[in-house]
């Protein structure tokens, strides 16, 4: 096993994680919702709490898991959740109520984002995290970054895809998408942005005042 591997295997295995949000992970693989790793979910829990976040967006709502864990970081925030699945956001009603989540601390939107999102107030929002439609990535990215306050949040966790972005002949769509905005987050004026390669990646982008 190389020092990496090993690496990454030991921060996998220190992760413990609270059982409401193991419990949440069952349901979500059971539905196929794909939910986030326990490293990934740790850190949106650190960020949370660093930035003391009080309001947040959650595009893809899953079954509650990243919210849970964005929650578990800012206990005092409202976190506002849009999916277009149903079935999903009801398993994250299930997951946030046995958790005791209090229900005035989230709110369940069912819709696209890409219809939600232009109507959602500009720098209102101390945290968005994009989770969903990889394909429409780089739009989300510019609504978030509209949402977020100076010094907010934008989160962007599947960077890697699995280690496609890394490899220069993969070039499909979606991969492109992310490379590129990678690349260009890298380049900007108007973020600080560092990649975590924990889990599946995660883009990490602080809007600048």
């Amino acid at each position: 096993m190389s020092e990496h591997d090993a690496n990454a295997r030991f921060a996998r295995e220190t992760i413990v994680e609270p059982a409401p949000i193991s419990r949440a992970r069952t349901h979500a693989l059971e539905l196929g919702a794909a939910p986030i790793s326990p490293g990934i979910g740790a850190q949106y829990a650190v960020l949370a709490a660093s930035v003391a976040a009080r309001s947040i967006v959650e595009i893809g709502t899953g079954a509650g898991v990243s919210g849970l864990w964005l929650l578990r970081g800012a206990p005092q925030a409202v976190l506002t959740t849009i999916d277009n699945e149903p079935e999903h956001l009801a398993a994250a009603r299930q997951a946030f109520a046995e958790a005791k989540i209090p229900p005035a601390k989230a709110r369940f939107i069912t819709g696209r984002a890409a219809d939600v999102l232009p109507r959602m107030n500009e720098g209102s929002y101390d945290i968005v995290l994009i989770d969903a439609d990889p394909e429409n990535v780089i739009e989300y990215v510019e609504h978030g970054l509209r949402l977020v306050r100076p010094g907010g949040l934008v989160l962007v966790p599947r960077v890697l895809t699995g280690g496609k972005v890394a490899d220069p002949v993969q070039r499909d769509e979606v991969t492109s998408a992310y490379r590129s905005l990678v690349q260009e987050t890298q380049e900007s004026s108007a973020v600080l942005a560092a990649l975590s390669t924990t889990g599946e990646g995660l883009l990490q982008l602080s809007r600048i005042a």
